[in-house]
């Protein structure tokens, strides 16, 4: 019998699919992610599914069973690859359930500040509907011919730019991987300078992983570069955009607004600037939450876990460590 420990709760699809194989797997749904709990529960399961929750060396140390670990979502920041890469220890992502609710969300950030967010519901609950047509609506917008710049074309990016091109959009994408005739293909245009996209942008969409070239790829010199009337959207990682600097910006009319649904420290710490600043759409960290994202993303963990059990795992579901 195989024991997979599920380290966080996990929308129930994902549970019904072990329980559909409870002939080879056992599980274990384990919510409390402190470092001393983790380092005694864990060492006695064959692989765990991973959502929220530390795994590093001290954790995993004595976990002498363990052969794989199956991430709830396509980011891993959360895990010491490297220990993973020394003890043999696979790393599996769910990477098919994990663009179409984030590339809605980036739309839901999109439309909210371009489009005043509360303002109309308020004008009417407040009782001043017949007001609303001697107000100056200087910041509401068409978003029809705006330019968006999306920053990395993977799985959200290539569903984000049909979305985009619904709205009659102009899409540019900068993606030093992506062979310009793929971008093409999708109705965008390939940018070779990064700088040069911020540029001319009315919207800039970060959609790349956190590492050590992305890190702070967003500072007050970016910033600068970019059109005053600009919004800068961000739900992949905290840390691709200095917040300093951005609350900087945002507080000198350098850019316009700015949509964050990830953080540098998770949960941000109360005293963050940026979280008094009226000139920020925060979500917290929820770009995945629908009902059929959460479902999805479930299933696909645990299906990865079991067919890496059954050998029949699909090679691009392995982080290359």
């Amino acid at each position: 019998m195989i024991k997979i420990g599920i380290i966080d709760t996990i929308n129930k699809k994902g549970i019904d699919l072990l329980k559909a194989n409870k002939n080879n797997f056992s599980y274990e749904i384990i919510k409390d992610l402190s470092k001393k709990n983790l380092i005694k529960e864990l060492p006695k399961f064959d692989g765990i599914t991973l959502r929220r929750g530390k795994i590093n060396s001290k954790v995993l140390k004595n976990c002498k069973k363990l052969k794989v670990i199956s991430r709830h979502g396509v980011g891993y920041d959360n895990v010491e690859t490297a220990y993973l890469k020394k003890k043999g220890i696979k790393l599996l992502v769910a990477n098919d359930s994990t663009c179409i609710s984030p590339s809605e969300h980036i739309m839901f950030m999109i439309l909210s500040i371009f489009k005043g967010r509360n303002i109309f519901d308020n004008i009417v609950r407040r009782g001043s509907f017949h007001k609303a047509i001697h107000m100056k609506f200087n910041n509401n917008f068409e978003l029809y011919g705006k330019s968006i710049l999306i920053v990395g074309f993977g799985r959200i990016g290539r569903k984000l730019i049909k979305q985009c091109k619904g709205f009659g959009m102009k899409v540019l994408v900068y993606d030093p991987f992506i062979n310009k005739k793929i971008i093409n293909s999708y109705g965008g245009k390939k940018i070779l300078r990064f700088n040069l996209g911020i540029q001319s942008a009315d919207i800039v969409s970060l959609c790349v992983p956190f590492n050590k070239k992305t890190k702070n790829l967003i500072t007050y010199k970016e910033l600068s570069i970019m059109k005053k009337s600009s919004i800068l959207i961000n739900i992949s990682r905290g840390g691709l955009i200095n917040e300093s600097d951005l609350n900087k910006a945002l507080n000198q009319k350098i850019i316009s607004f700015a949509g964050l649904d990830v953080f540098s420290q998770e949960p941000p710490n109360l005293k963050n600037p940026l979280l008094k600043n009226k000139k920020v759409f925060l979500s917290p960290h929820a770009a995945t939450f629908t009902k059929e994202g959460l479902e999805k993303m479930s299933i696909e963990t645990v299906r990865n876990i079991i067919d890496f059990f059954n050998k029949k795992i699909n090679k691009r579901k392995f982080v290359k460590l």
